[in-house]
Parts: structure tokens; C-alpha cells; sequence
């Protein structure tokens, strides 16, 4: 019956041994899974960094609009002529106060101021050149973006087929 009493008693250490064994293996098992699951969260967080940052680049430096006006003054004509003459006054001022032998150093004022002239003309003509190209722009970005009103302006307004079968 001692025996007997004491192989019962080394089964039933033998099985919780077993137990504990298996739980061990288990939490091993379990540990090494969250390790990895730690390691691709992290991999993923770098990513979603990486693409924050990327993304605030690309917004950082992305072209202005075509639709957004022009940041630059619009030069009124008047004003831009009142400053040629002050500026050609000035001009005029400063040569006074020169001594004599140096002013004979200046070629003839005359033929200054048509080439000044010339060049005032052709700077306004380039800037009314540029001012159409923009406006042909914005037209053809506007066309671009919405192709119905394109439509619209060469058609004239007719009910158009559903592109889907009913």
C-alpha cells in the first residue's frame, strides 16, 4: 500500500511537472511573438513617419495654383511712367553736379533718353505679352479642369447621354 501511495504521489508530480513544462514553453513562445509584433509596430510607426514627412515636403514645395492670383503688384501705367521721370530727373540732377570734363564724357542725353525710351516701350509691351499668355493660361487650365463648361462654350446646351446603361 506504500507503494502504491507513493506511485500516486510521483504520477502527480510528474504531471504537474509536464503542466509546468508546457506553460513554460508556451510563455517562451508567447514572449517571442510579442517581441516580433513589437518589432513590426515599430517598423510601421518609422514608415508612417517617413510618409508624414514626405508629405509635408511635398506640400511644402508644390507649385502655386494656376487659379491663385499673381503675388507680384499690378504696376499701374501712370505710376510706372512718373517714376521713369523722376528716376530720368535724377539722372539729370546728378550729371549736372559732374565738373565739366566729365560731362564731356557722357555721351549726348538726347540719344540716352531714346534708348531709355526704347526700352521703357519694350519692357511695357513684354509685360502686356506676358499678362495675355497668363490669361490664355488660366483659360486652358480651367477648360482642362472642368470639361463640361469646355463643353458647354463650344455645344450649345443639349440634355448628353448617361455614359452607364440604365
Amino acid at each position: 500500500m506504500k507503494k502504491m501511495f507513493v506511485l500516486s504521489m510521483f504520477i502527480c508530480f510528474a504531471m504537474i511537472c509536464a503542466c509546468q513544462k508546457q506553460d513554460s514553453a508556451a510563455e517562451a513562445q508567447l514572449a517571442q511573438r510579442k517581441a516580433e509584433l513589437d518589432t513590426r509596430e515599430k517598423a510601421l510607426d518609422e514608415r508612417e513617419k517617413a510618409l508624414v514627412e514626405r508629405e509635408k515636403a511635398i506640400t511644402k514645395f508644390r507649385p502655386i495654383p494656376s487659379n491663385v492670383q499673381s503675388r507680384r503688384p499690378v504696376v499701374d501705367p501712370e505710376q510706372a511712367k512718373a517714376e521713369r521721370e523722376r528716376r530720368k530727373a535724377e539722372r539729370e540732377r546728378r550729371i549736372q553736379q559732374l565738373p565739366p570734363e566729365l560731362q564731356a564724357l557722357i555721351p549726348d542725353r538726347s540719344l540716352l533718353d531714346a534708348q531709355t525710351a526704347e526700352k521703357g516701350t519694350a519692357t511695357e509691351d513684354r509685360a502686356e505679352r506676358l499678362r495675355r499668355l497668363e490669361e490664355e493660361r488660366r483659360k486652358k487650365m480651367s477648360a482642362t479642369a472642368s470639361p463640361n463648361a469646355a463643353l458647354s462654350d463650344t455645344q450649345p446646351s443639349s440634355p448628353s447621354p448617361s455614359p452607364t446603361p440604365q
